[in-house]
Order: C-alpha cells, then sequence, then structure tokens
C-alpha cells in the first residue's frame, strides 16, 4: 500500500511540444504539458467540457522516449507522482509549482 501514497495515472494530450534539456551532467531532463477533459451536464442538460492542465517532468531514458515520439496533440498515459517546490521569480515573487514526476510513460492514439 505504500506505493498508493503519492501516486498520479493520467491519459491526454499534449499541449505543446516538449522542451528537451541536457543538464551538464549529461541527464536529460523532458518538460510538457498535458490536458485531462471532463464532460458533464449541467444543471441546464447543457454537455460542459472542463479541461484540466497538467505540468508534466521526465528524467534520462523517459526523456529519451519523449524526446524522440511526444509532440503538440500526441495522446500519452502517464504515471507518477506528484511534487510541488518553490522559487522567487525575477521582482522577488514567490511562486508555487506542482508537477508530475513520471515513472511510466505509454504512448496512445495513432502513429
Amino acid at each position: 500500500m505504500s506505493t498508493l501514497r503519492n501516486k498520479v495515472q493520467l491519459i491526454g494530450n499534449l499541449g505543446n511540444n516538449p522542451e528537451i534539456i541536457t543538464l551538464e551532467s549529461g541527464k536529460k531532463l523532458a518538460k510538457f504539458s498535458i490536458a485531462t477533459n471532463e464532460t458533464y451536464k449541467n444543471a441546464k442538460g447543457e454537455k460542459v467540457t472542463d479541461t484540466q492542465w497538467h505540468s508534466v517532468v521526465a528524467w534520462e531514458k523517459t526523456a529519451e522516449i519523449v524526446e524522440k515520439y511526444l509532440e503538440k496533440g500526441k495522446e500519452v498515459a502517464i504515471e507518477g507522482k506528484l511534487t510541488s517546490r518553490s522559487y522567487d521569480d525575477k521582482d522577488g515573487v514567490k511562486k508555487y509549482v506542482t508537477e508530475i514526476i513520471v515513472s511510466e510513460l505509454l504512448l496512445l492514439g495513432t502513429k
């Protein structure tokens, strides 16, 4: 059960082309966002689609797969964990970021 403490599974579409960064150590980092959609009917019976955007980070081998195969619009399934961090922007304002660190990636949709 300990693996269920911080586990995220999402299926969505990339909102942009991944940003690939190669660190000085040679490790690769991929950053991208995916959109998930939920459709429901409101009180008037109208169909409403709610889109949520998720920031995603992949490291090393997974980042290499992202670099090679993913682009804007592609559908993917990811599994990973949520992480939160903060930083001060150029104006000294504290910003908070929540990201999903990918442990598993599955390419979906047509080739």
